[in-house]
């Protein structure tokens, strides 16, 4: 099975553990077209992301609406300093 063309190897920005990496859009994707954001941003501070294993991804999706990440966790920082997603982040980091 390959890869993606959205995956890659790297070591997690949310976990530190070394696997296949994806994609996550600071502002998910599914919200750009949307005014409030087309006026608070430019093209690329839409397009701005972050390379996450699959399980710290679908931790960041289970946890957050859409819309709560594109206001809430637009930012690397604001991801990491979630409590909800700290536990989340170190149970993965203790996965294989």
């Amino acid at each position: 099975m390959g890869l993606k063309s959205t995956e890659h190897f790297g070591v997690c920005t949310c976990c530190g553990r070394s696997t296949v990496l994806t994609f996550h859009h600071l502002i998910p994707r599914k919200l750009h077209r949307r005014t409030v954001f087309k006026k608070k941003y430019n093209r690329a501070e839409l397009n701005q992301g972050i390379a996450v294993c699959r399980a710290c991804h679908n931790g960041i999706h289970d946890l957050y609406t859409e819309m709560q990440l594109a206001k809430e966790f637009a930012s690397l920082k604001s991801l990491l300093d979630d409590p909800a997603l700290q536990l989340h982040f170190a149970w993965v980091a203790k996965q294989k």
